[in-house]
């Protein structure tokens, strides 16, 4: 089933989100809902919070972008991308251990604040320890999209939106925008919750 997708400005987005047991009931329906969620608005990842959860799981298919690295065959292949053909991944429970190397800036966007793309400066690798979809622990290390993909959902888990990450300065041009996205005043191809909602605007 698909879901709406929480808008900017819900509170759900900005608090830290609670640990899950082992027996949280509808987990296997809930994940098959947020992949279909995800593939239904294309994104490459979605974190619980975005569909009113304020738990800690996300998911990632990096797909996309090993697709978006092969297109033209005429560059070299970006080494960034490495590794993403059939990245498909549910994290559970996720903690990010360590995040080493010389930050790198790249244009990030968010289903819950669509049409607006900023770069973000992140570090390009991490080691992440986390529960999969069959509760097995896995202790991992990813670079470059595939550490980037992980760290903007990670911040979703922690209560953090890719727009914190930005200057004064930038929020404060963005500040319009963000404001008519939690109103709903912004087209979307795909179902959205809007947290101020105006009259006769569902």
């Amino acid at each position: 089933m698909i879901l709406p997708i929480v808008a900017y400005g819900a509170s759900v987005l900005k608090k830290m989100a609670d640990e899950i047991e082992e027996d949280y009931e509808g987990l296997d329906k809930l994940i098959a809902n947020m992949f279909e969620t995800m593939y239904g608005a294309s994104g490459v990842g979605l974190a619980a919070p975005q569909i009113g959860k304020s738990i800690r799981i996300f998911i990632v298919d990096a797909s996309p972008f090993a697709e978006d690295d092969d297109e033209d065959g005429e560059n070299e292949p970006d080494p960034r991308a490495a590794g993403l053909d059939g990245f498909k991944k549910v994290f559970i429970n996720p903690i990010i251990e360590s995040e080493e190397g010389e930050e790198w800036g790249f244009q990030e966007g968010c289903l819950s604040i669509p049409n607006i793309r900023e770069e973000v400066m992140r570090q390009p690798k991490i080691r992440i320890t986390y529960y999969d979809e069959n509760w097995k622990f896995c202790d991992e290390e990813y670079e470059g999209y595939a550490a980037r993909i992980i760290q903007h959902e990670y911040d979703h888990v922690e209560g953090v939106l890719f727009t914190d990450h930005l200057s004064p300065l930038k929020k404060r041009i963005l500040k319009k925008k963000l404001s008519n996205i939690s109103k709903g005043d912004v087209e979307v191809p795909y179902r959205m919750k809007f947290p101020v909602v105006k009259k006769g605007k569902r």
